[in-house]
């Protein structure tokens, strides 16, 4: 990162300009066998289309927030660098009802529809694929987004002591989440550039600071596993040798 990094955008805007080729997510899901891996420039490039998707055709302002029910996938890292660089509050599980939009996954729409804001319902389908049928009431995330721009300004700067993110009942300014990360990658001795493989959830702080922010942070990647419990201790000793892993995740408690 740079002195200058005060937000998590700004952690992705550093290591694009550092290093775009290098691998930043490579999400696993051991139910069906998925593997992506995204590089920091396919990464941004995601994140640069759901932030004008949020801040266009959702009108998202900076201080909205948004009920995000989603599970650790590489789609909901996107979520919340894009809530990141638009300035809206990424509530994690978040109330819909006290939301101003939401985002949900394919098991939790019902649960979204107490949202009176806008809707956006992702199918999690390898690939990012999309609905067979468009969930009633939602816009599908796979259909939307593609055609968004692969730039992203802000129609107003964002503001690192602002409200940025609400994980576990607790609420980070985006300045907030980069010293936290940071000091937690100090704490958990993470080298630098760290490979960090994490199964913990995203529904804590401690999942989103080994599934994405310190990672980010310390200019490293993180190996993210959905479902992780699936794998034998064979096939976890594999993935560790093959992906090359520096640090683990605690176990999920």
């Amino acid at each position: 990162m740079n002195a200058t990094d005060r937000t998590p955008a700004d952690l992705l805007s550093s290591a694009l300009a550092a290093d775009p080729a290098r691998p930043l997510v490579t999400f696993y899901d051991d139910a069906t066998g998925e593997r992506v891996e995204l590089s920091v420039a396919t990464f941004a490039n995601w994140v640069a289309k759901t932030a004008n998707y949020l801040q266009g055709d959702l009108a998202a302002e900076p201080g909205d927030r948004l009920a995000l029910l989603l599970p650790a996938h590489w789609q909901t890292a996107v979520w919340l660098l894009a809530c990141s660089s638009v300035g809206v509050v990424a509530e994690v599980d978040g109330d819909p009802a006290a939301a101003d939009l939401v985002v949900a996954g394919p098991d939790r729409l019902d649960a979204a529809r107490a949202c009176s804001g806008e809707r956006v319902a992702l199918a999690l389908r390898p690939l990012g694929g999309r609905f067979p049928q468009p969930p009633e009431g939602f816009a599908d995330y796979a259909v939307e987004v593609p055609g968004q721009g692969d730039r992203f300004a802000p129609f107003a700067p964002v503001d690192p002591a602002a409200a940025a993110l609400v994980v576990g009942g607790e609420e980070l300014t985006g300045a907030g989440i980069v010293a936290r990360a940071l000091a937690d990658a100090g704490a958990a001795g993470l080298p630098e550039a760290p490979r960090v493989l994490s199964g913990l959830p995203y529904d804590t702080w401690q999942g989103l600071a080994y599934g994405l922010y310190a990672p980010l942070a310390t200019g490293g990647s993180v190996v993210l596993c959905r479902h992780l419990d699936r794998l034998d201790a064979e096939g976890a000793a594999t993935r560790e040798s093959s992906e090359k892993i520096t640090c683990k995740a605690p176990a999920p408690r």
